[in-house]
C-alpha cells in the first residue's frame, strides 16, 4: 500500500490553497473557524488582459504514475521526469548513451482546454494521470507580477514551469492560479500540468456519480500580468439597507495604507476607501433613485472600474436583493416564482468535451430563456464555467450555483470537509459580482446522519458568512407517510434551519411504484415555513421512441405525461416556489448504460443531445408560459 500512501500525498491539496481545518473533530458547541481564505482570487480574471494559453498542447499519458515517484517510492528518476525542462530529443542525438522513456515534446497534440475523453477514442474511459506540456513566449516587465491561471483542471492538477515545481490544486471545477513571477524566462518559457481524474472515497465530489466528470483541463488556462501591488479581490453589491457597498483586498509590498476608488459611471457614483494595514477595504454610499435593478425581465448591467495604485480593475455588475419573506422569494422585494431548468455544463453536439465557449453557453441558455419561458437555471452539480455566469447576467436568468458535495461523501472526514470549504470559498469569491446568482447550495441529496449535519451545516454557515447578500439551499431527501389517510411527502431534514430554502428532488412516477395518474393526489408537507424549490423531478426519454399508449418508460409519451401529471401535483403545493426539472438536455452518465435506450447516455433530458426537443419539452414551456402570466400562489 505504500505506492498508495505516496499517491494521496501527490495528490494533497496544497497548502498554498488551504487554510487550516482542525484533523480532530471539532467541539460541537463551539462556532464553526471562519471560511477559508482564498488567495489568490484574482476576481473577475477573465476581464483582465491576458496571454490565452489555449491551443496546441503535447499529451502523455502515465497510467502508473511514473511521473510522479519511482518504483521504489521516492522522486521519478530523470529517465520519466515529464516536467523537466531538458530538450530530449537533442540530448538522446548528442548522447547515445542517454536513456529517456518518455519524451512530451514528441508526445501527440491536442487542443486545450477540453477533456482527454474526446481527444482518442482510446482515452474514452480513461481514469488516471495525464502530462500536458507547451512552449510560450513571454517577456518580464519590471514592476509586474505575473500569475498563472487556470480556470479548472479535473480533478488534481500538479503544475510545472520550466522544470520548478509551481503549486497543486485539488477540486475539478473551480479555478486556482500560481504566482510565478520569479520563475518565468525573459522568453522562452515550458510549462508541464500533471491532470489526475482519479478521485477517492475522501473528495468532491467522490468517485460514483450520475454524471460524465471529464477528466482533463477544461476550461482557460491564462497568463496574467498585474502591477506588484495589485486588486485581488473586489466585491461590488446592492445590500438589503439600500446602500452600493464595495469591499476587497489589495495584494503586495505597498497593499496598506492605500487609498482605492470605486466608480459606477452609468450612475455617476464614486466610492473612495482606504485600505488597513493588511490591504483590506471597503466602502459604501446610498444607491442612487436612478439605479435600475437587475432582473430577469430587466438585466441591467453597469460598467464599474476599480482603481488602486498602479492598477485598474474592470467589471460589468448588475444590482438587486434577494430575500426570504416567510415561505415567499423575494427579489428586488417582490415575490417570484422561479421558472427554471438544471443543466451541466456539457455543449451541445454528439461527442461533447465540457468546453463552454461563449456560443455553448448561449444555445443552452437560450433554450431555457426563449424555448422554455424560463427566469430561472439550476447550474448543476459543481460550479460552472464563468462563461455561463457572464452569458446568465447578459441575458437574465437567475442560478441556482453549487459544489457538488454528493452521494456517498465521507462526512466524517475532516480533510473532506476542508476541500468542500475551500471548493465553496472558490466558488463564491470568484463569482459573488454576478447578478444572475441568487442560490448557493452546499449539497445534493446527501443522506441524513449527524456526521453529515455538522459537515453541511459548516458549509451552509461559510456561505452567508462569505456572501450575506444572496440565499443558501441544499437539495435534500424527504420521506412520504399516510396523514389523515393521504398520501403525503414530509419534509423535515434537519438541516432545514440552517438554510433559507427548501429544496428537494422528486422523481414520483419514474422511480418507484407510483402511477402517473396518482401523482396530483400526494400531497407535501413540512413544519418549516420556508420556501420550497422542487430542484429536480424529470422522467427519462429517448428522442424519436414513440409509444401511443403512453405507458412505456423511454417514450416521449411517457415523459411528457409525467410532466403533465408532476406539474398538476406542483401545483397544488402552497409553498413551493420554484422548480429546475432535470434536465435541459440528454447528458453523458457511464452509470446509465441499457444499450437500447440509454449507451451511455441519462435521456430524462428535454432535449437530445444534439438539441432535438422531446414532446415533454412543449408541456413544460406551455406551462411555464402560463405561470409567467400568473406564477402558482398569485392572486386570481
Amino acid at each position: 500500500m505504500a505506492w498508495l500512501y505516496r499517491l494521496l500525498i501527490w495528490l494533497g491539496v496544497s497548502s498554498l490553497f488551504v487554510t487550516g481545518v482542525a484533523s480532530a473533530r471539532p467541539d460541537e458547541s463551539a462556532p464553526p473557524p471562519p471560511p477559508p481564505r482564498v488567495h489568490p482570487v484574482l476576481v473577475s480574471a477573465d476581464m483582465r488582459p491576458s496571454l490565452d494559453l489555449s491551443g496546441p498542447w503535447h499529451m502523455s499519458i502515465d497510467p502508473y504514475r511514473d511521473g510522479v515517484a519511482g518504483f521504489h517510492g521516492g522522486d521519478p528518476g530523470l529517465s520519466s521526469r515529464r516536467y523537466a525542462d531538458i530538450d530530449i530529443a537533442t540530448t538522446e542525438k548528442r548522447d547515445g548513451n542517454a536513456l529517456f522513456e518518455q519524451d512530451p515534446a514528441r508526445s501527440p497534440i491536442v487542443t486545450l482546454p477540453s477533456s482527454w475523453l474526446t481527444q482518442s477514442p482510446e482515452m474514452r474511459h480513461y481514469v488516471g494521470l495525464v502530462w500536458y506540456q507547451r512552449h510560450f513566449t513571454a517577456h518580464k516587465r519590471p514592476g509586474k507580477r505575473v500569475f498563472l491561471r487556470f480556470g479548472a483542471a479535473n480533478y488534481a492538477a500538479h503544475v510545472y514551469l520550466n522544470g520548478k515545481h509551481v503549486g497543486e490544486h485539488r477540486g475539478g471545477f473551480t479555478p486556482f492560479a500560481f504566482d510565478v513571477t520569479k520563475l518565468l524566462h525573459d522568453g522562452d518559457n515550458q510549462i508541464t500540468v500533471g491532470v489526475d481524474s482519479q478521485r477517492t472515497d475522501q473528495d468532491i465530489p467522490p468517485p460514483v456519480t450520475d454524471w460524465e466528470t471529464y477528466g482533463g483541463i477544461t476550461r482557460a488556462i491564462t497568463l496574467i500580468a498585474v502591477p506588484d501591488t495589485y486588486i485581488d479581490d473586489a466585491w461590488i453589491r446592492l445590500t438589503h439597507d439600500g446602500h452600493i457597498r464595495a469591499s476587497g483586498r489589495l495584494d503586495g509590498p505597498a497593499a496598506a495604507n492605500m487609498p482605492v476608488r470605486v466608480t459606477i459611471a452609468g450612475l455617476g457614483l464614486t466610492l473612495d476607501a482606504r485600505t488597513d494595514a493588511h490591504g483590506d477595504w471597503q466602502a459604501a454610499v446610498p444607491a442612487p433613485a436612478s439605479l435600475k435593478r437587475w432582473s430577469p425581465d430587466s438585466p441591467t448591467l453597469y460598467d464599474v472600474a476599480v482603481k488602486a495604485g498602479d492598477d485598474t480593475l474592470h467589471d460589468r455588475i448588475g444590482f438587486r436583493t434577494v430575500s426570504v419573506d416567510g415561505d415567499r422569494i423575494l427579489l428586488n422585494g417582490k415575490p417570484i416564482f422561479l421558472r427554471g431548468i438544471s443543466l451541466h455544463a456539457e455543449e451541445f453536439g454528439v461527442d461533447p468535451s465540457h468546453v463552454i465557449t461563449p456560443e455553448a453557453a448561449r444555445a443552452l441558455l437560450e433554450e431555457a430563456k426563449y424555448g422554455l419561458h424560463a427566469n430561472y437555471v439550476r447550474l448543476a452539480h459543481y460550479p460552472h464555467p464563468e462563461v455561463m455566469l457572464r452569458t446568465a447576467d447578459k441575458m437574465g436568468l437567475l442560478v441556482w450555483s453549487e459544489i457538488p458535495v454528493y452521494w456517498r461523501v465521507d462526512f466524517s472526514n475532516p480533510d473532506t470537509l476542508s476541500q468542500a470549504r475551500q471548493m465553496l470559498a472558490e466558488n463564491i469569491t470568484r463569482d459573488r459580482n454576478r447578478a444572475s446568482i441568487m442560490l448557493w447550495s452546499v449539497g445534493n441529496e446527501t443522506p441524513v446522519s449527524p456526521a453529515r449535519n455538522r459537515f453541511l451545516q459548516t458549509l451552509a454557515a461559510d456561505a452567508h458568512r462569505l456572501d450575506d447578500t444572496r440565499l443558501v439551499s441544499a437539495a435534500l431527501l424527504s420521506h412520504r407517510e399516510k396523514r389523515n389517510g393521504v398520501d403525503t411527502v414530509v419534509i423535515d431534514d434537519p438541516l432545514i434551519p440552517s438554510l433559507d430554502v427548501m429544496a428537494i428532488n422528486t422523481y414520483n412516477g419514474w422511480y418507484g411504484n407510483d402511477s402517473l395518474a396518482s401523482l396530483p393526489s400526494i400531497a407535501w408537507a413540512s413544519k418549516y415555513h420556508k420556501p420550497l424549490i422542487f430542484s429536480e423531478l424529470g422522467a427519462g426519454a429517448k428522442a424519436g421512441v414513440h409509444d401511443s399508449t403512453g405507458t412505456h418508460k423511454f417514450s416521449e409519451e411517457y415523459q411528457a405525461e409525467y410532466y403533465r401529471q408532476t406539474l398538476a401535483m406542483a401545483a397544488k403545493i402552497p409553498f413551493l416556489r420554484g422548480m429546475s426539472p432535470w434536465i435541459l438536455k440528454d447528458f453523458r452518465s457511464p452509470r446509465r448504460q441499457h444499450p437500447v435506450y440509454q449507451q451511455g447516455w441519462n435521456r430524462k433530458g428535454l432535449e437530445s443531445e444534439t438539441g432535438v426537443r422531446k414532446e415533454a419539452f412543449f408541456v413544460l414551456a406551455r406551462q411555464y408560459a402560463r405561470w409567467a402570466k400568473q406564477p402558482p400562489g398569485s392572486p386570481k
